[in-house]
């Protein structure tokens, strides 16, 4: 050893600021013998377990060397050491052993083209010649030197030093080391030597808030059983099959008699059970990737790689899914690309520099919601964020990302003055990058995963937002209908009396309806922040609100467009949704929500039963007038339209005030059967309705149609008619 090497290299060693710590440690050539050096500052002594061998402690030094014959050590030794307490341990040496990473997957990585990051940065299990370990590797190209620590190291970030690869991507194999140990990346900043001790981006389980570690995960160790749903995702025609969507918030959707969240598992068998009984097709949950704060929903996330561990593990939540798919339900994931939160341990300045974010705040941060915004624009936040898309879909057998807060990714100036953001190259508002982003995003995950579904809640006229990227479209498969939520909820909002002011709220949304897939959304967001609940959204006394709110929902199952419901609407839950608290179960012991929880039920499972209310969502074949005109009365009629003689009418009156004797047009003669009647006493209606025995139509035209039938329409009410066919007489 020559001493410029201990007065350089391995001084930078002793103090932790050494990029590539392989060049000291480990198996070292000097002059014609090897050397088997060592640093640990734990260690009282260190023997070799192969030849028995002691390495000797440098004078005044943490440092350890062995001076041999090459040939005395396999290529893989191993060191037995005794600490402080005199305990033993022995394990072979990390630095003994070459680089792990593939200059393939890193040129990918950099490349901004990397869909399986999560394969090789993060933690995993690692074998390297018949020597089990664990692999670590993370990407801080501004590092000065990042060590991995952890329960395994005292926490000593002298301990383990990476070794830097190409691009700022760090690695370190430490074998003998399982699963099941806490660890998180120290990084000391090149410019100011501040050390940050953050939690693995890739990372796959993390511990319980408030505490911030990553777990080494058991990777591969669940045994999948929904290999036919898996099979036949990628043949599901959904544009012409039945979706309804109940959104959920674990956290509050249901607790255990003490008062503690149910656990993946015994959500899986709740919550399907519940879903299941009710007709929905699908569970959308709020973001369950790992999250710090409780009162953020999941939507300030540090962990893109690991369901929240407020339920379970990993393998927990694998079976949840599974179970929904062993029940013919399918899981959508609220997945947020859009920006991430300020914690220490996380994303922000992950390396002592904006490393995820941009440095400018008018490019980097959403001053609404303190958080920081992806640099999009960045090869290996593309590499890190699709990763972690591929990740849900393929892993975790999501079915479906709905992409949050996209209208932010999409303007530069949203939700900003003229002074707090900069216009993109061509002097526009567009973020460029984010575009780009984003459609490299839909086709990834659409070639990786054939059959998923990508959702976007985007709240502008953004145009094509659900059209290909090969015809200048975004790339999603379906967006949220904010504008038909909107006009819908403000007309209804409205007392009776001022409705046939306010027709062309219910009327505009045709419009456009099928200028993109739209997804119909009564969401958590419209229940929150002092907006009321959807019961009390609705003017009138109790039973004209419970009247109103029945009305509603079925002009959503029956409007064109897929649905979605969030927990609690189902029943008519009165009070603000509170994510702190529970939903208001006990409610169902009142017969008016007993009645909006049936009609919900019935309304998902005919609506399943019935091709004319779903065959063409997003196509006007599927859709026409039959009187939109009738203002005065608040009265609006229309065709939902499948193949042949698939067709369903629908009559919305929308005062207290009964109609006896209400003609309206029909396309075909023949018979009617009123399916639902949102006025039902079932339902807690007034059971004003037109009977049980179907209504056969008369040749007499009306409304631009050749035949018609007279109705009585209840107050407040949505009437449901399903087309029987003809009268066939009896010769």
């Amino acid at each position: 050893m020559t001493e410029s090497l201990f007065n350089t290299d391995m001084q930078r060693i002793r103090d932790a600021n050494h990029h590539d710590p392989f060049c000291v440690l480990g198996r070292q050539h000097s002059d014609h013998e090897t050397v088997i050096r060592v640093f640990n500052p734990q260690a009282q002594e260190i023997t070799l377990a192969d030849n028995g061998a002691k390495l000797q402690r440098l004078p005044k030094s943490d440092f350890f060397e062995w001076r041999g014959n090459s040939g005395e050590l396999p290529g893989h030794y191993r060191l037995i050491w005794r600490d402080n307490t005199n305990r033993e341990h022995i394990s072979h040496d990390p630095y003994s052993y070459e680089s792990q990473l593939t200059d393939f997957d890193l040129h990918l990585f950099n490349e901004g083209k990397h869909r399986h990051a999560y394969r090789f940065l993060g933690a995993y299990d690692h074998q390297v010649e018949g020597v089990s370990g664990i692999l670590f590797a993370t990407w801080a190209p501004n590092a000065e030197r990042v060590s991995v620590v952890g329960d395994f190291n005292s926490w000593d970030g002298r301990r383990n030093p990476m070794r830097v690869r190409s691009g700022g991507v760090w690695e370190l194999f430490i074998p003998d080391l399982s699963s099941g140990h806490l660890y998180k990346f120290e990084v000391r900043n090149r410019n100011t030597g501040e050390i940050q001790l953050k939690a693995d981006p890739y990372g796959q389980q993390h511990e319980l808030r408030p505490s911030t570690a990553s777990i080494i995960p058991n990777i591969g160790r669940y045994r999948w059983a929904d290999s036919e749903w898996m099979s036949l995702r990628p043949k599901v025609e959904w544009q012409h099959s039945p979706m309804s969507i109940y959104e959920v918030h674990l956290n509050s959707w249901r607790r255990d008699i003490e008062g503690e969240f149910l656990t993946y598992k015994e959500l899986a068998h709740q919550l399907v059970e519940y879903v299941s009984e009710m007709g929905f097709t699908h569970i959308e949950l709020l973001p369950i990737t790992e999250h710090p704060f409780d009162l953020s929903w999941g939507y300030q996330a540090t962990g893109y790689f690991s369901p929240t561990s407020r339920f379970g593990t990993p393998e927990e939540f694998k079976y949840f899914v599974d179970h929904c798919h062993q029940n013919n339900i399918g899981v959508l994931l609220d997945w947020v690309p859009a920006h991430f939160p300020k914690d220490s341990h996380g994303l922000a300045r992950f390396d002592g520099t904006p490393l995820y974010e941009h440095e400018d705040p008018r490019l980097g941060e959403h001053l609404d919601w303190s958080t920081l915004i992806y640099n999009f624009g960045r090869n290996e936040v593309k590499s890190f964020l699709i990763s972690s898309a591929v990740f849900w879909l393929e892993e975790m057998h999501i079915d479906g990302l709905r992409v949050d807060a996209v209208a932010s990714m999409l303007y530069l100036d949203y939700s900003r003055n003229d002074s707090e953001w900069i216009p993109n190259q061509f002097g526009g508002r567009e973020n460029l990058e984010a575009i780009d982003f984003i459609r490299e995003l839909n086709i990834a995950v659409h070639e990786e995963c054939p059959g998923i579904l990508m959702i976007a809640e985007e709240s502008t006229s953004w145009p094509q937002v659900s059209r290909p990227t090969y015809l200048g479209g975004l790339g999603f498969d379906l967006k949220w209908n904010m504008g038909w939520m909107n006009d819908t909820l403000s007309y209804f909002e409205n007392n009776p009396i001022h409705r046939k002011y306010h027709h062309d709220m219910l009327t505009f949304s045709m419009l456009y309806a099928f200028s993109e897939n739209f997804l119909l959304p009564f969401s958590h967001d419209e229940v929150v922040h002092g907006k009321n609940s959807m019961l009390n959204k609705m003017p009138g006394d109790e039973w004209q609100q419970h009247a109103n709110l029945r009305a509603l929902y079925t002009y959503q199952f029956t409007h064109p467009g897929k649905k979605l419901m969030f927990m609690g609407t189902e029943f008519g839950q009165g009070t603000e949704w509170n994510s702190a608290g529970l939903l208001d179960w006990y409610v169902l012991d009142y017969p008016l929500h007993r009645g909006m929880q049936k009609l919900t039920q019935d309304l998902c499972h005919i609506y399943r039963s019935t091709p004319a209310l779903y065959r063409y969502d997003f196509d006007w074949r599927g859709f026409d007038w039959i009187d939109c005109h009738d203002s005065e009365q608040s009265v609006l009629s229309f065709l939902r339209k499948g193949e042949n003689d698939e067709l369903v009418i629908v009559v919305l009156n929308l005062t207290p005030v009964p109609r006896d004797g209400y003609r309206i047009g029909v396309p075909k003669p023949g018979r009617y059967k009123e399916t639902i009647n949102s006025d039902s006493a079932y339902y807690g209606g007034s059971n004003l309705g037109n009977g049980i025995d179907p209504i056969t139509s008369e040749a007499i035209p009306w409304m631009n149609l050749p035949h018609s039938m007279m109705l009585t329409l209840p107050p407040l009410a949505t009437l449901v008619f399903e087309y029987l066919g003809e009268v066939i007489l009896n010769e």
